[in-house]
């Protein structure tokens, strides 16, 4: 079976703020049935990474997220900013939040946070090598500290579900396949 698009007829913006809008849309659906409420999320793209330093241990941070109420220990990454690329903002994300720079840097995935009602895509990257090379330079809404992690402790907290963010678990999983088959 074919899945085919469906057409929309009309949208409107109800909220266009800088984090996130929000839009409504009339949809007419491949078998005919108009769908006259369908309410879309628009965010910017965000960058993700599994971070590798110099000795092999993954960088991670901790913070503290307000929507979930939850302290949750995360990946590094972002919001890719203006007209940056998806790989400059995550080398950006990591000088901000971590204070660390990487020998190499590779595309390992892209991920749709949630296709049913957000259009952002976010890009995962393997990064190797990492020195501390700066100082954080967090925005001003961020609190968050800087742990390290070896591969094995990281496999251990998935299978453990201590790490709550979808996307991040995602990232994780790929990072890990990816390091695997490089043998890092």
């Amino acid at each position: 079976m074919i899945i085919e698009k469906w057409q929309k007829l009309a949208s409107k913006y109800l909220v266009r703020e800088r984090w996130a809008t929000l839009r409504v849309d009339e949809l007419k659906l491949p078998n005919g049935t108009i769908k006259d409420d369908y309410f879309v999320l628009e965010y910017p793209d965000w960058a993700s990474a599994v971070a590798l330093t110099e000795e092999g241990k993954i960088i991670m941070v901790r913070q503290y997220r307000h929507a979930a109420d939850i302290v949750s220990l995360e990946i590094p990454g972002g919001v890719i900013d203006g007209d940056e690329g998806p790989e400059a903002g995550i080398k950006r994300e990591l000088v901000e939040e971590t204070g660390y720079t990487f020998k190499t840097c590779r595309l390992i995935a892209e991920l749709y946070p949630n296709p049913a009602t957000a259009n952002n895509k976010t890009f995962t990257y393997l990064l190797t090598g990492g020195v501390k090379t700066h100082e954080q330079h967090l925005d001003e809404h961020e609190i968050l500290n800087v742990e390290e992690y070896t591969i094995d402790e990281v496999k251990q907290l998935l299978k453990e579900n201590k790490i709550a963010q979808c996307i991040h678990v995602a990232a994780l999983h790929y990072g890990l396949m990816a390091i695997d088959q490089a043998h890092i």
